[in-house]
């Protein structure tokens, strides 16, 4: 087996690897620095579509395909459309990700990628070590996005969310490019807390995708059939072809996920950078990779420590988690609760982990508090 030497080893080509790829480029090559990036997968495939909000423009601003000032909530009790400004909500395809950071990162010869499958990362005499099927590399630190064991992230109150979506298209108008529809619960909610995304692509084009937080997936063809029911009742679609299709699921834990050990550096999922109680990941990816760099360009060890507002938000993740989990009120309900009695712009800032304390406690009121106050103080004073 041979060994090689890189100063940072990326392991996984996904969201958090490559953001970290694209966010280190610049002080790399000034310090000399030494990349390999592995994946087992070319990340030739559209295999996955982000979904976030933000008041500006970003780094990935060019990549953005759509993007809405309105959001349509539904549930039985409510349907609200809802303007979001100064927030926009933004999609960006996987491909067109993966094809902007791997193609400008091709530019730099101190940069090397490998596509063979992971067996083991681990810590030896001061360096980092990742083992592949042929090989083993060193380094000073890795960063590695990769979910070795999922059976640790299967807490009491931990779900999946788990989701089918499929890009259509109709030979007449049928949606409106001016507005997505964010949450529409009132489809069946028999398996567990249920509700379909509907993103218009354009007045003939749209993704439409179907979402559950549940402890286990279904079948594929369940999938297919709530898929195929929604478009044509709900959406009264019958002619329509489909043009591609995604399937994904999401941990949503309360693990407290390990962000370093020794020289290994985890990032994004393995970091636990996806949001909780909703799913949501790629701004908290953003977020993080860019505090790891600038500790690196500071010559510092690229460790990030907890916040208060980091622990305050993990026990507002816990404790909805645990709600759900443990069917303690409709997670319909929930959702329609805090939509209702609250601005969008609120809960989407709310959703970002970026609310004050006296905006926490709005959104708190808007649920019921005989149910979400005891399990918050047991987790506060007990840590379960």
């Amino acid at each position: 087996m041979s060994q090689k030497s890189y100063d940072y080893i990326i392991c996984g080509a996904g969201c958090a690897g490559l953001t970290f790829l694209y966010e280190i480029i610049p002080y790399a090559n000034t310090a000399n620095k030494k990349i390999l990036v592995i994946d087992n997968s070319s990340k030739q495939e559209n295999d996955r579509t982000w979904c976030f909000w933000e008041k500006d423009t970003s780094t990935y601003e060019n990549l953005v395909t759509n993007q809405w000032d309105n959001l349509v909530f539904s549930e039985n009790s409510i349907s609200q459309t809802l303007n979001i400004e100064p927030y926009k909500y933004k999609m960006i395809r996987g491909i067109d990700f993966y094809n902007h950071i791997i193609n400008f990162a091709k530019d730099y010869t101190n940069i090397d990628f490998i596509q063979t499958e992971i067996i083991e990362v681990s810590n030896a005499s001061g360096k980092a070590v990742v083992k592949t099927t042929s090989n083993e590399f060193f380094s000073e630190y890795v960063f590695n996005s990769i979910l070795f064991d999922k059976k640790i992230i299967e807490t009491k109150n931990s779900l999946l969310q788990h989701f089918k979506g499929i890009v259509i298209e109709t030979p007449h108008t049928a949606f409106n490019p001016k507005q997505a529809t964010f949450m529409d619960f009132t489809v069946n909610q028999n398996n567990g807390l249920t509700f379909m995304y509907v993103l218009p692509m354009s007045s003939t084009k749209a993704l439409v995708e179907y979402t559950l937080f549940t402890k286990n997936i279904l079948k594929d063809e369940d999938y297919d059939e709530a898929l195929k029911k929604y478009i044509n009742k709900n959406l009264q679609i019958t002619d329509y072809k489909i043009l591609h299709s995604e399937f994904g699921i999401i941990p949503m834990t309360d693990y407290k996920f390990p962000t370093q050990k020794g020289n290994i550096i985890n990032i994004g999922t393995a970091a636990g950078c996806v949001k909780p109680s909703s799913g949501f990941a790629f701004k908290f990816i953003q977020k993080h990779i860019k505090q790891i760099v600038t500790q690196l360009q500071k010559g510092k060890a690229p460790i990030i420590e907890n916040t208060f507002n980091d622990k305050k938000f993990r026990l507002y993740d816990s404790v909805l988690l645990e709600v759900l989990a443990q069917n303690k009120m409709n997670g319909s309900d929930v959702f329609a609760a805090i939509f209702k009695k609250n601005p969008p712009q609120r809960v989407l800032k709310f959703l970002d982990n970026e609310t004050t304390l006296l905006e926490d406690l709005k959104i708190m009121s808007s649920v019921p508090m005989k149910i979400f106050l005891p399990i918050a103080l047991k987790k506060l004073f007990t840590n379960k």
